[in-house]
């Protein structure tokens, strides 16, 4: 279990092996932001904003990594504790030209977003659909 494994940690199966986990990289520092511009060129780069204090945002969480399903290296994941960097948040509203919700999921293509959504309909984004 890795030091994220209580916040990210995926689902145990019936062996007692993680599902479902997804390889989230912390998001905090506004500096990083450039660096995901720049690796969305060469793959998908994805931002999940999640309220650790908020039950919804937990709940969509939980659904997204449930849904996940894709192999590693297909797309970077970062996780973006907005309680904890709301400076990041800020900027990343900014830089991407998003308006700020939570929980918020964008998807990086070639340094501009291609797609994002909130709450409940980021279960309905498919990943897939944008490597």
């Amino acid at each position: 279990m890795g030091i994220f494994s209580g916040i990210f940690g995926g689902s145990k199966n019936g062996n007692g092996k993680e599902v479902s986990d997804i390889p989230w990289k912390p998001l905090n520092a506004i500096i990083q932001l450039e660096d995901i511009k720049k690796q969305s060129k060469i793959r998908p780069q994805i931002i999940f904003k999640h309220s650790t204090s908020c039950g919804i945002s937990r709940m969509v969480l939980n659904m997204f990594k449930s849904g996940y399903g894709l192999e590693e290296g297909q797309m970077d994941f970062y996780f973006l504790d907005l309680l904890a960097n709301r400076d990041v948040s800020h900027e990343v509203a900014s830089v991407f030209g998003v308006m700020h919700q939570s929980p918020q999921l964008l998807i990086i293509k070639n340094g501009v977003v291609v797609v994002h959504d909130s709450h409940g309909s980021i279960s309905d984004i498919k990943l897939e659909q944008y490597l």
